[in-house]
C-alpha cells in the first residue's frame, strides 16, 4: 500500500516522501497516528498540494535541523559515573541519558536521533554522532570522568594498600633476620 509520509518516520523516511507499506502498518499505525496519508488515484491533485505544502515544510525542518547541528557541532559533554574495580562503568552511556545532558544546555534533541556505534563503558573521549535530518548530521564529543569521590576513596584504598604491603615487607625482613640469629645460636 503506498502512503504519503506527512511527519517524519525513523524507519520509513522523511516528510512529502511517497512509501510502500504493508496494509496493516499504514491502516492501524501510520493513517490514525496522521503519520502518513493514502496516495491513491482519487487524491492525486490534493496530493500535489500536499506536496508543495510539504516541501515548504520539510525546508523548515531541514533548517532547523541545520540550526541545531551547528550548535552541537563540536560541543563537548561531560559525564561523572563510577567505576567498577576493573575501571568500566556499571552499565553504559545511553543516548537517553545524552539526550538529557542535551537538553540542560538547551538543545532539544529526541533520543533516537542520537547515534552511539560503540557501547561506551569506559572512560575517556567519544565521538557521537546525532542525526537530525536527512544529510543533516552534527557529531559531539562525550566525555567520561570517574566520580570525584570515587576516585578519592580507590586513592585512599590504594595507599592503605601500599601500606599494608611496606609493613609486610618489613616484617618478613624481620622475621629473616631473627631467623638467622636464632641460627647462629644454634650453630655455637
Amino acid at each position: 500500500m503506498k502512503v504519503i509520509l506527512t511527519d517524519k518516520v525513523k524507519s520509513l523516511g522523511n516528510i512529502g516522501e511517497i512509501v510502500n507499506v504493508s496494509q496493516g502498518f499504514a491502516r492501524n499505525y501510520l493513517i490514525p497516528n496522521k503519520l502518513a496519508k493514502l496516495a491513491d488515484e482519487g487524491n492525486s491533485k490534493q496530493m500535489e498540494d500536499y506536496q508543495k505544502m510539504l516541501s515548504k515544510r520539510v525546508a523548515e525542518e531541514k533548517a532547523a535541523a541545520e540550526a541545531i547541528a551547528k550548535k552541537i557541532s563540536g560541543l563537548t559533554i561531560s559525564l561523572t559515573k563510577k567505576i567498577g574495580g576493573n575501571g568500566k562503568l556499571f552499565g553504559t552511556v545511553t543516548n537517553t541519558e545524552l539526550a538529557k545532558e542535551l537538553e540542560a544546555k538547551g538543545i532539544v534533541i529526541e533520543r533516537r536521533m542520537i547515534t552511539i556505534d560503540n557501547p561506551i563503558k569506559n572512560l575517556g573521549e567519544f565521538e557521537v554522532v546525532a542525526k537530525l535530518f536527512k544529510d543533516v548530521d552534527a557529531t559531539f564529543k562525550v566525555k567520561v570522568e570517574i566520580d570525584p569521590a570515587q576516585a578519592e576513596e580507590m586513592k585512599k584504598k590504594q595507599e592503605a594498600a601500599a601500606k599494608k604491603k611496606a609493613k609486610k615487607e618489613a616484617e618478613g625482613e624481620a622475621e629473616e633476620v631473627t631467623e638467622e640469629a636464632t641460627e647462629e645460636e644454634t650453630e655455637a
